[in-house]
């Protein structure tokens, strides 16, 4: 059995598109599971959709994702070139070789022709698009005179009139076409240059892949490149077409409508390895339970056979769950890097920066929330409502927190070792001399160093993290609001 080879083969159009990540992902799996070699070809041939900068965007993704490639255009390899403009004189030959075989001709229909037979379609409601086979039967003389007097020519593939075509898909099965509904599309154009779907059989070809992995929406050309594999005589690939990511039931996720692109994803917050996580998830179901892996974990347990053939919807709930996930599997050291650069976006002053973080870990699904969430660090709010001490579970209001704040004050004061451990001591022997427990106490601490029902830590963190100053402030500044 040869071995597994896949390819990713991204146009360098933009950003990196989710489908397309997915896409990537399934093909790596594919190839690594089976201790296989993963390749990265470059499609820019569409000139008209070449984004400056968008190459090194595919890079960069694949590498932050773990995704590193075997062969590709940085590191070369045994079949290049990998960037398919760089592999142009090759393709015509290849057409050339089905005309002789009769699986192609040469097509000299010049645009207004095409053009008036589409307005003939059009008045007759005929489907618009469709080539009427005009250049189909010239004799032998029409094209060498044609050729000879130099006119302009495209080369189409010559589709069978009658019968069928099937092919396998790993995902949908077997799949079969009527041949008369088939286009005898274009292959060369009259530039020279080959069409995508021509170049793609091609390349898969000369690199050996083994595994094509695209998506659905191939499947209604896969015919024509079974008839091309044939015509060569080549052997045809695996065919897993993935279905389509949707936005809703109804419309596709699409980054030309503005939908977010995983550079998107990450600028919001979310983890490299949460957002593949999350991909690998999307059109395709593990055994068992467990929806949380690491690359090397997705490796393992990959079967494509496993992917759904139902089109997948883009559920922002369960990425931030599952980022979440992520997040809480960080290190303590890691979490710190991550969540530093968001907590300084709106918190400039000298702060326990390892005691924040350890309260925000386990309460971050992303990593854009912690801006709101600390905010209240550097900018307390003068005046909030002091319905926020209320709370039935300690059993507190206005009037029971202006005593419990009155109480912690003197104590607090005292404090000479501002720590976690030397505020909850002082709260402790408040809580014992007014009889109380202590959440009675710490609940109104909290709302008045923060003045918000959500932070990241109860009382005595938060007073550790803003430090005995700001604590102290703050506590002469609620009691006196209380007072009013």
């Amino acid at each position: 059995m040869s071995q597994t080879r896949t390819r990713f083969a991204p146009s360098p159009t933009g950003y990196m598109h989710v489908g397309n990540l997915r896409t990537a992902l399934y093909a790596y799996l594919t190839a690594k599971h089976d201790n296989g070699s993963f390749i990265l070809r470059i499609e820019d041939t569409d000139q008209g959709r070449y984004v400056e900068g968008a190459v090194d965007v595919i890079y960069s993704t694949l590498k932050e994702n773990g995704m590193n490639w075997d062969e590709g255009p940085d590191i070369g390899g045994d079949y290049g070139p990998y960037v398919q403009s760089e592999r142009m004189g090759m393709f015509k030959q290849y057409a050339e070789q089905l005309v002789e075989k009769g699986n192609a001709y040469y097509c000299f229909c010049t645009e207004e022709r095409l053009n008036a037979l589409h307005e003939e379609q059009k008045a007759a409601g005929e489907t618009v698009g469709h080539y009427d086979r005009k250049c189909r039967c010239l004799s032998c003389e029409e094209i060498k005179s044609n050729l000879e007097a130099g006119m302009p020519y495209v080369i189409r593939q010559k589709m069978p009139t009658d019968g069928i075509t099937s092919f396998d898909d790993l995902i949908y099965g077997h799949i079969e076409v009527d041949n008369s509904e088939l286009e005898d599309q274009i292959l060369i154009k009259t530039d020279g240059m080959p069409t995508y779907n021509f170049a793609n059989v091609v390349d898969d070809h000369l690199m050996k892949i083994t595994h094509v992995i695209r998506g659905s929406e191939y499947l209604s050309s896969t015919p024509k490149y079974n008839l091309l594999y044939q015509a060569f005589g080549w052997e045809i690939p695996t065919y897993i077409h993935c279905p389509p990511v949707m936005k809703d039931a109804h419309n596709k996720l699409s980054k030309r409508n503005g939908d977010a692109s995983y550079q998107d994803l990450v600028a919001q917050g979310y983890l490299s390895e949460a957002v593949l996580n999350y991909l690998l998830l999307l059109g395709w179901s593990p055994k068992g339970e467990e929806e949380i892996f690491s690359l090397p974990q997705m490796i393992e347990i990959w079967d494509p056979s496993r992917i759904n053939k139902s089109p997948a919807i883009f559920d922002s709930l369960k990425l931030r769950a599952i980022n979440a996930a992520h997040i809480s599997a960080l290190s303590d050291e890691d979490f710190v890097r991550l969540a530093e650069p968001w907590i300084r976006k709106v918190v400039k002053s000298e702060i326990n920066i390892s005691l924040l973080c350890q309260n925000l870990k386990p309460r971050c699904e992303i990593l854009s929330d912690i801006p709101d969430r600390v905010a209240f660090i550097d900018a307390m709010p003068e005046e909030y409502d002091l319905e926020l001490y209320k709370n039935k579970k300690f059993k507190t209001d206005a009037e029971t927190s202006l005593t419990a704040l009155k109480a912690l004050e003197p104590k607090l004061e005292a404090v000479e070792n501002w720590d976690k451990d030397g505020i909850y001591e002082a709260c402790q022997t408040a809580a014992a001399e007014l009889e109380v427990k202590n959440g009675w106490l710490l609940y109104p601490l909290g709302i008045a160093l923060s003045g918000q029902r959500s932070t990241p830590g109860g009382g005595t963190d938060i007073a550790a993290i803003v430090g005995k100053e700001k604590t102290m402030q703050r506590v002469k500044a609620a009691i006196e609001l209380l007072s009013k």
